[in-house]
C-alpha cells in the first residue's frame, strides 16, 4: 500500500469536493467526503457512523458534537459539528427515507443495516480525485490528512494536531502533514523582516 497525501491545492480540493454534488450527483458520496474532510475521522470510524451518533431523535436536532470510540486506538473522540457538517447532515437526512437510530449514515445501497465497505469508499474517493486531476496518492486517509494540512496552514498549533491525531511526536505529525519544500519556500517568502 502506498503512502497517501493530503490535497493541498485549494482549487483542486474544491473540484474534488463538488464532484458528487455537480458532476455525478450522489449525495451519500458527497456527504462522506465532506464529513471525512471536516471531522478527520479515520475512514473505518467514519463508515461506522449511525444516525444515533449524530442526531437526537427525541429533540429533533443534530448533536453539537459527534462522539466516537476510535476503532484503532480505543480512545474516545469528540468532534464539534461545524456548519459544513450540519448542512450536509441536514440534506442527507432529507434524502434518506430510513434514518432510524441504528441505520448507517453511509448505507450500502438501500440496505441501511450495512454500511459501504472501505474498498467502496476508496473507489468513491479515487473517482473524485481523478476528476479533480489529483495524483495517484489520494486515498481514504487523504481526507484526514487534508484536514490536518489545512488546519496547520490556518495556524493551528502542532501540539493540537498531535493530540487530534494521537501522534507520539511532532516528527510523526510533520511527516503526516507532508510538509514539503514548497511549504517552506512560501514561509520564507512571506516572512519579510
Amino acid at each position: 500500500m502506498s503512502t497517501t497525501y493530503p490535497i493541498k491545492n485549494e482549487k483542486k480540493l474544491k473540484k474534488f469536493k463538488e464532484y458528487y454534488l455537480t458532476e455525478k450527483p450522489t449525495y451519500r458520496n458527497y456527504a462522506m467526503i465532506i464529513l471525512g474532510l471536516n471531522t478527520a475521522f479515520r475512514i473505518s470510524d467514519l463508515l461506522q457512523l449511525q444516525w444515533k451518533d449524530i442526531y437526537y431523535k427525541k429533540k429533533h436536532c443534530f448533536r453539537e458534537h459527534i462522539c466516537i470510540v476510535e476503532q484503532k486506538t480505543g480512545k474516545e473522540r469528540s468532534v464539534a459539528a461545524n456548519a459544513n457538517v450540519l448542512e450536509v447532515l441536514d440534506h442527507l437526512q432529507k434524502e434518506y427515507r430510513n434514518t432510524d437510530e441504528d441505520s448507517y449514515l453511509f448505507p450500502n445501497g438501500r440496505k441501511t443495516q450495512t454500511h459501504i465497505s472501505r474498498s467502496q469508499a476508496f473507489r468513491i474517493i479515487r473517482e473524485a480525485a481523478e476528476y479533480a486531476e489529483l495524483d495517484e496518492h489520494i486515498g481514504c486517509h487523504s481526507l484526514r490528512k487534508t484536514f490536518g494540512y489545512h488546519a496547520w496552514k490556518q495556524g493551528v498549533q502542532p501540539a493540537l494536531l498531535m493530540e487530534l491525531f494521537n501522534h507520539s511526536s511532532y516528527h510523526v505529525t510533520k511527516q503526516y502533514l507532508c510538509i514539503e519544500q514548497d511549504d517552506k519556500d512560501k514561509m520564507y517568502l512571506n516572512v519579510c523582516l
